[in-house]
């Protein structure tokens, strides 16, 4: 399926008290609905870019905790329906009833990973999924300007619509492993952790080209990822989850400048 379509558009141009407009072919992201399907009952549709939807199925399944672990999916297949696409998974039968009993407790669902949970309690339950580790250390920020150039070059589909989030994994020396790119900035870092995941989880650091809510440290936690870097801002609530799980977080990375927020000991300052 197609993730860029060409549209006919007019492109305007503004100086001072002047309006000049001229017809222009422009690219536009596609942004279609996805359902995942969990031993053949439907959990979830998000809207996403249809790429790389096998390693969004992965990271999904494991940040919102329905799997602790890929080998608890036995198939992924992807089927294209007229009006969206089915990813449909095989999960472990333990896995699946607890998903069933989880189901009873939810009176919806959205990409942000809170909006079906009844009780307040729920919220942070999900953070013993951590996996906390000790692996990444010694990381001198000074590779993050690097990061930052290669993040820039990588990002093809932002390139061509300015439409699109990205979550990049970068090793300890600051060189890129893995970029996913989605209209969606939790389904770009779902994508993410789909790889990461697939690829025996290497040692290394998350980029994201958005702010850092307690959802997105959320998924890197359940994932056992060590350290999340936003180019924006992050949340307070977020800020917190990092430090009560052993997570460095740090945002506004940028050329030049970061703030650390949490687990800064992984850091050579």
């Amino acid at each position: 399926m197609n993730i860029l379509h060409k549209i006919n558009a007019t492109r305007l141009t503004l100086i001072d008290q002047l309006i000049t407009a001229k017809p222009c072919e422009d690219n536009l992201i596609s942004e279609i609905a996805v359902a995942l399907v969990y031993n053949g009952i439907s959990h979830a549709v998000m809207m996403c870019t249809p790429n790389n939807l096998e390693d969004f199925a992965i990271g999904f399944s494991l940040s919102e905790g329905i799997i602790s672990s890929k080998s608890e999916i036995y198939g992924i297949d992807i089927i294209g329906q007229c009006d969206g696409i089915e990813v449909q998974l095989e999960i472990s039968t333990r896995r699946f009833v607890e998903l069933k009993e989880k189901r009873r407790s939810m009176t919806g669902r959205t990409g942000c990973g809170i909006c079906g949970v009844e009780q307040l309690e729920q919220v942070k339950q999900s953070c013993n999924l951590a996996k906390k580790s000790d692996r990444l250390s010694n990381i001198n920020p000074l590779i993050f300007n690097h990061s930052l150039e290669q993040l820039e070059q990588m990002q093809q589909l932002s390139k061509e619509t300015g439409a699109s989030h990205a979550a990049a994994f970068f090793s300890p020396e600051g060189e890129l492993l893995a970029i996913r790119e989605d209209v969606g900035r939790h389904v770009a870092l779902d994508k993410l952790i789909g790889w990461y995941v697939s690829n025996n989880e290497p040692l290394g650091f998350v980029f994201v080209t958005s702010r850092a809510s307690f959802e997105m440290v959320q998924k890197c936690v359940a994932a056992g990822i060590e350290m999340l870097c936003a180019i924006s801002a992050t949340t307070e609530m977020a800020a917190q989850m990092a430090q009560e799980n052993g997570l460095t977080l740090l945002g506004f990375t940028r050329k030049g400048k970061a703030t650390v927020y949490s687990g800064i000991g992984r850091l050579i300052i």
